[in-house]
């Protein structure tokens, strides 16, 4: 299987997809959060921002990688409580809400990062990733910006190894502390690659 292209956004055809992704690669961390899974891609569905993302496509069309940005003006999946509301009701909203807010964020004003990149199983390996990672930061720049964050748990050394193969260095680290009984991993690296 091999990419015909790398392109902006996402193609309306491959919406439900990429939903499935998106909660393949990082339901393990956000399962207690927004579980059940059939409540978690209901809102998923709702937030899901095309617009912020990049995605990989086969020759044959079909959707091999996805990968979301985060700006000070939007992300990939950011959702506002009516969102929440709609899916969990009011009490399962404002906790959730709550524990979002807790986060460490990777993104303030003036900076760019990486909100979520995932390939699918039967695609790795083929360089997907780093496509991807290349394509993100291209967006970075066409924005003006001179530098890309993200995220990265410690715990997912594959991930952490493909961003350090791109070019990122480490410059910071968060402790997650007691949230990291809700999502799983005890701390993050705040990871940077400057685009000059």
């Amino acid at each position: 299987m091999s990419v015909a292209r790398i392109r902006p956004g996402l193609a309306a055809g491959h919406r439900a997809a990429a939903l499935s992704l998106y909660w393949l690669a990082f339901g393990p961390k956000l399962g207690r959060l927004l579980g059940p899974e059939t409540r978690a891609l209901a809102y998923l569905d709702r937030v899901l921002c095309p617009e912020q993302m990049i995605s990989a496509v086969s020759e044959r069309g079909e959707l091999l990688g996805i990968a979301g940005f985060r700006m000070a003006r939007g992300a990939v999946s950011i959702g506002r409580l009516p969102e929440m509301v709609a899916v969990y009701g009011r009490f399962g909203a404002f906790w959730r809400c709550a524990l979002i807010r807790a986060l460490p964020q990777a993104v303030g004003p003036g900076q760019f990062s990486i909100d979520g990149l995932a390939v699918f199983d039967a695609a790795r390996g083929q360089g997907i990733g780093a496509a991807l990672i290349e394509a993100l930061c291209t967006e970075a720049r066409s924005h003006g910006f001179r530098d890309i964050l993200l995220d990265v748990a410690d715990a997912n050394t594959p991930a952490r190894a493909l961003y350090e193969r791109e070019g990122f260095v480490p410059c910071g680290r968060d402790r997650m502390g007691p949230l990291r009984l809700i999502f799983g991993f005890s701390a993050s690296t705040r990871m940077v690659r400057h685009l000059a």
